[in-house]
């Protein structure tokens, strides 16, 4: 072999090198972009899936149609199940205490929300169909959570009754309760002549007289 083939081969070496050189650098840095996991044995590298950020970042649910005996502590019971509660309140009458049938929970994380609003939405219970929504963030305003954590005790209406009753009258408060006692026995009594019951109802008195005054111990002088 000649001294010019000799060159002519060693030229052809060198390109054949780097060009392999070249595509295998090219192709590691390609791996290194595209691959976020390794690869398996006889696998090609994967990349990671993206993560898509929550559409909802609401808290806050509204739960509607919910049937009496369902209170909060079921409630806090039942839905602790799905992830932390922050919050709880069902709205209540200020004077009887019952329940008004809708409430709000709040939840630590947004995502347990979304899900508590898709699972119950249209769950039946104690023969209700609980109506369960997401509130936006926007919407969610200090007073929703007025009587948050208050145990509402119901009025008392044997004892108010019981005071009304034996309260202390006047004369002339006397007169006006054995009117309207008269009054409704008149209408009763004409009820029952219609209906064709012969029944003979009994007699009230009409006229009141004075309340003795009362002596108090010390005061015969």
């Amino acid at each position: 072999m000649g001294a010019k083939a000799k060159k002519a081969l060693k030229k052809k070496l060198q390109k054949i090198s780097s060009s392999s050189s070249s595509s295998q650098l090219a192709g590691s840095g390609n791996q290194k972009e595209s691959a976020d996991f390794l690869p398996l044995e006889g696998g090609s590298a994967r990349k990671a899936p993206e993560t898509k950020p929550l559409e909802h970042k609401a808290t806050v649910i509204y739960i509607g149609r919910i049937p009496h005996g369902f209170y909060e502590n079921e409630m806090e019971a039942f839905f602790k199940q799905f992830g932390t509660i922050k919050r709880l309140r069902i709205a209540r009458n200020k004077k009887t205490g019952k329940s008004r049938h809708f409430g709000f929970i709040e939840f630590e994380d947004p995502e347990v929300a979304e899900v508590v609003a898709d699972c119950m939405h249209n769950y039946l219970l104690l023969e209700h169909l609980l109506q369960v929504h997401l509130i936006p963030p926007e919407h969610v305003k200090p007073k929703l959570w007025r009587g948050f954590n208050y145990r509402h005790k119901p009025v008392d209406r044997v004892q108010i009754e019981r005071k009304y009753h034996n309260k202390e009258r006047t004369l002339e408060e006397h007169k006006k309760m054995v009117a309207k006692i008269l009054k409704r026995d008149q209408k009763r009594r004409k009820r029952i002549e219609a209906a064709g019951i012969d029944y003979e109802c009994p007699e009230i008195v009409g006229s009141v007289q004075p309340a003795p005054k009362k002596i108090r111990f010390g005061d015969e002088d």
